[in-house]
């Protein structure tokens, strides 16, 4: 992928979808949980994730894999900024999801800590694209809330 490309992909889209979750542990265990990339297929359904390429840090590309029957989603994400404890930045660059996206670990105090997802989607399909969000993104907010809350879960049980 060129640089330029992964410029383009960076750029916010006009699918907007968004997450929070208070997870029960100090920030820098919710971060290197989340950090812990392979281990998002315990809490991602559907969906087995892996780093394609570097080491998991800043420049490294990780693909998630979301099969349901036969139908497969690939999402390839650069890791573009790793923040710890506070955040992680990845640009989605696969030819269907593309865009910016970005976990923010806020420290509440007393062991816990505010996770924020939110993801900026270029909707693929034009004007079709753009008219059927809507309808489509209410799902992918409880979906994405679904999975922040097992990924909690699991933090906060120890087996991440």
């Amino acid at each position: 992928m060129s640089e330029e490309d992964l410029r383009s992909a960076a750029q916010p889209g006009s699918g907007e979808v968004t997450a929070t979750v208070i997870v029960n542990a100090p920030a820098e265990v919710v971060f290197k949980a989340f950090t812990a990339w392979e281990r998002q297929s315990d809490w991602i359904p559907f969906t087995k994730v892996r780093v394609v390429e570097g080491d998991g840090g800043e420049g490294s590309l990780v693909e998630a894999v979301t099969a349901v029957g036969p139908a497969m989603l690939r999402d390839e994400m650069r890791v573009v900024r790793l923040d710890p404890p506070y955040e992680v930045r990845v640009v989605h660059c696969g030819r269907l999801l593309r865009g910016p996206g970005v976990l923010r670990c806020t420290p509440m105090g007393e062991g816990r800590t505010q996770v924020v997802w939110h993801e900026w989607f270029h909707l693929p399909g034009g004007v079709a694209g753009r008219v059927a969000w809507p309808v489509l993104w209410p799902g992918s907010k409880v979906s994405l809330t679904q999975a922040l809350k097992k990924f909690a879960r699991l933090v906060e049980a120890g087996k991440i």
